[in-house]
């Protein structure tokens, strides 16, 4: 996967995104230096550490500061001096309106544009509204470098794996040599290469994670249909998904969709429609669904405490928005446990990625140091994140730590015929 072209590639801002972004460009034979403005994280960085839970990440990491292809800095001006490449992984977050917050991108354009080399291509790598690519070419305000765009579309969890062997990879620019060079920075991964203009491969990124999300909230309906006439929803998606043309991938009910991208990407799509004069009405109703399918796995929970939460202790698995990465933006774990708070209950949650205090959870939550713990005392267990490990836990002892036998699987991850033999009332999401 290494090529025989070493690029000097410089990469602002140390997320998810571009952690991992900076770790494969080593990986795969590049030259990358990676700043942010976390003093205590690019220390913990250069001692091999990323601070995140994202599979293979910290040996990529360790693999390029001993090869000496990967080094990281404080601030982004130490970074972008001499590289061919600069790409910007900085974040964007929602506006209450649902639009993008570009503020960092221009604050970043501006630092390092005395700082570029002539001839420096600028990849803008976050996730952004259509046109930006021309404000990171405003705020820069050189004619000697050229601007691109080039769209992440990683899962967390699966960040390292989706970089190296990505389904495509999108570069778009008015600079067609300068668009195909970047797309020759992965020419290791062997995958397809779209070279367009700026704005489509900024729509091609919004569309894309609008569609999953419209997916599962088709997913979520489906399931709460089967629940409705008796149908198995398992059997039903099994059913489904051998069609080629839907397929298996996000077709998988829960609590809801979430995370760092769908929830922030939807809206701002849902936005810049309407920006446009267009109302994405399809869109609006698959967010509004979405929203209600939270309120449908709390409904759930309360129905199993006998359709009173006040006083009721329920324990919850599970906090991060899925399993396999610590990220608990926009989880619908989180907001299913705020709304349990909200009508009396007391939760006991357990999630092995959480260890301390947990800002974003309300105050009267109180954090277990296992899932049995958990369970201690409660009247309803309810799954929120479909960590693997609690499937395989001694069900057995949860039942006789527990006050009542209730689980809740909002993620259809657990044996109900297993549970109810063990003496549970399981309920899990379009099936019986």
């Amino acid at each position: 996967m290494r090529r025989d072209i070493e690029a000097k590639v410089s990469v602002v801002g140390a997320g998810y995104v571009g952690l991992t972004t900076a770790a494969c460009l080593a990986h795969l034979g590049h030259r990358v230096c990676c700043a942010d403005v976390d003093v205590a994280k690019v220390e913990r960085l250069n001692q091999g550490k990323p601070g995140i839970v994202e599979e293979g990440l910290s040996e990529l990491i360790q693999e390029g500061l001993a090869s000496g292809r990967l080094s990281f800095v404080l601030g982004a001006a130490n970074a972008v001096a001499a590289s061919q490449f600069v790409f910007l992984c900085v974040p964007t977050p929602r506006r209450d309106d649902g639009s993008a917050d570009v503020s960092a991108l221009e604050d970043v354009a501006a630092e390092i544009s005395s700082h570029l080399e002539p001839g420096c291509v600028v990849v803008n790598k976050s996730t952004v509204p259509v046109g930006s690519t021309l404000l990171v070419e405003r705020c820069l305000g050189r004619q000697d470098v050229v601007v691109v765009s080039n769209p992440e579309f990683l899962r967390e969890g699966s960040a390292v794996h989706d970089c190296l062997h990505p389904d495509r990879v999108v570069v778009g620019a008015d600079d067609q040599r300068a668009a195909a060079s970047v797309g020759a920075l992965f020419a290791g991964t062997g995958a397809p290469l779209i070279v367009t203009d700026a704005a489509t491969a900024e729509t091609i990124k919004y569309a894309s994670n609008a569609f999953l999300a419209m997916k599962l909230s088709f997913v979520n309906s489906v399931s709460n249909l089967c629940e409705a006439v008796g149908a198995d929803v398992r059997d039903v998606l099994l059913g489904m998904g051998y069609d080629h043309r839907i397929g298996f991938e996000y077709l998988r009910p829960g609590p809801g969709w979430g995370g760092s991208c769908l929830p922030k990407d939807t809206r701002a799509l849902v936005y810049l429609a309407s920006e446009a004069g267009y109302d994405f009405a399809l869109l609006r109703e698959a967010i509004a669904s979405n929203d209600s399918q939270l309120q449908s796995v709390v409904a759930k929970v309360r129905a199993a405490a006998g359709g009173q939460l006040a006083g009721t202790t329920v324990a919850a698995w599970g906090l991060t928005f899925k399993a396999r990465t610590d990220d608990r933006r926009e989880s619908p774990a989180v907001e299913v446990i705020r709304c349990l708070v909200s009508e009396g209950a007391m939760i006991r949650a357990f999630d092995p990625t959480v260890a301390g205090v947990v800002p974003d959870l309300p105050g009267e939550v109180e954090l277990a140091t296992d899932a049995y713990q958990a369970c201690k005392g409660s009247t309803v267990l309810v799954v929120l994140t479909e960590w693997d490990e609690f499937r395989w836990l001694d069900f057995a002892q949860v039942r006789e730590s527990m006050a009542s036998p209730n689980v809740v699987d909002a993620r259809n991850l657990l044996d109900p015929a297993a549970l109810r033999r063990l003496g549970f009332n399981y309920k899990g999401m379009g099936r019986q």
